[in-house]
């Protein structure tokens, strides 16, 4: 009997040491964590976590390890699974859908200055100059599709349908395009070699970037609603969580926005930024 006791306590012992070592899996992190992972995409958005992010919430008594990522899948699959803490590479749109089709609970924290969209050309130099039967370069993915026809439209070169569904939208959303612009969709990452092939390309900002091009250079920039701007993102279960606030206060500080106007030329501020102005 002493025996079986003694097994018995071996056993029950093992099984609390296991369960302290194990990794919470359910999308929600430990309440009183200081070590943090943020995932994001490598370039801009990386660095952003890094190169401003990071020494701020290092001041709060916070170590960040930054995990980059080179698609848009992983980091929402991450963060889901308790792999990460928070992550910075999406907008809203995405994330809802992303959310929905997987069955995450995902929530944003606060949204950051983004790397607006813009018309770029190596044959014109302004607006203007854009001739009839122009060739352009658009993204063939809806989200980014959706992004380039408003900028078209905001820069007088086509109207688009105003009932536009942002992820089904294609170029037969046009309704009208006076120049007669023929449009050329492909994948979003080859929009800044096609600048040298065509006449016109929407390039995405984090593309441009990542291609070391001038956002300044574009003939036109995108004035981006909110609900394109990335955003950090938590689970939802983790909104209240002192990391979360932390995070989110980092973010809004003074110390963020001196960092982005001397580091991030281009970048355009959320809402909340250009208020408090």
């Amino acid at each position: 009997m002493k025996k079986f006791a003694l097994i018995l306590s071996v056993i029950l012992t093992i099984g609390l040491l296991a369960g302290c070592g194990s990794s919470d899996k359910s999308g929600s992190t430990n309440e009183d964590t200081k070590a943090l992972k943020i995932g994001a995409t490598a370039g801009p958005y990386s660095d952003m976590v890094t190169k401003v992010i990071k020494p701020i919430m290092e001041k709060q008594g916070y170590t960040i390890e930054v995990i980059e990522f080179a698609d848009y899948v992983q980091p929402n699959r991450a963060l889901g699974n308790g792999e990460l803490h928070a992550n910075l590479f999406q907008h809203k749109i995405y994330m809802e859908n992303f959310a929905k089709e997987n069955g995450l609970q995902l929530s944003e924290l606060v949204i950051v200055p983004t790397a607006p969209m813009g018309i770029y050309s190596n044959k014109y130099k302004s607006l203007e100059e854009i001739a009839e039967g122009s060739t352009v370069a658009v993204a063939n993915d809806p989200t980014n599709l959706a992004r380039t026809l408003g900028l078209l439209q905001d820069a007088g070169l086509v109207t688009v349908d105003s009932n536009v569904d942002p992820l089904r939208v294609s170029e037969k959303d046009v309704k009208d395009n006076p120049k007669q612009l023929v449009f050329q969709p492909i994948e979003a990452g080859q929009l800044p070699r096609a600048v040298d092939s065509v006449d016109l390309s929407l390039v995405p900002g984090n593309f441009a970037l990542a291609a070391k091009m001038d956002l300044l250079k574009a003939l036109q920039l995108e004035e981006m609603p909110d609900d394109y701007r990335n955003r950090v993102v938590v689970n939802t279960a983790d909104l209240e969580k002192p990391f979360a606030k932390a995070l989110k206060a980092a973010v809004e500080s003074p110390e963020f926005e001196k960092a982005i106007d001397e580091n991030f030329k281009g970048f355009g501020k959320p809402e909340w930024m250009l208020k408090r102005k």
